[in-house]
């Protein structure tokens, strides 16, 4: 998992979202359930605030993090109503 750190992240549409900072791993069953990402765009997410990422939305990793799917954008910064 620590090879994913810095690798550009994407979404389907070919916007790229951020860098992948870290993983978190899942201890009970050792799977990774989310990827931490840094340097997010200011139009994807509100602030550029770091996200974490399901890893059920990742459809591919080589060179670089593909997702299947994402929120429509930008995401708010405090997503209350």
């Amino acid at each position: 998992m620590t090879a994913l750190r810095g690798r550009a992240v994407f979404l389907p549409d070919g916007r790229r979202l951020g860098m992948v900072h870290d993983t978190v791993v899942d201890f009970d069953g050792w799977t990774c359930s989310h990827l931490f990402v840094r340097d997010t765009s200011p139009e994807l997410v509100e602030g550029a605030i770091h996200i974490a990422i399901p890893w059920r939305w990742v459809r591919a990793v080589n060179e670089i993090v593909l997702l299947r799917w994402f929120p429509p954008t930008p995401l708010p910064r405090d997503p209350r109503p």
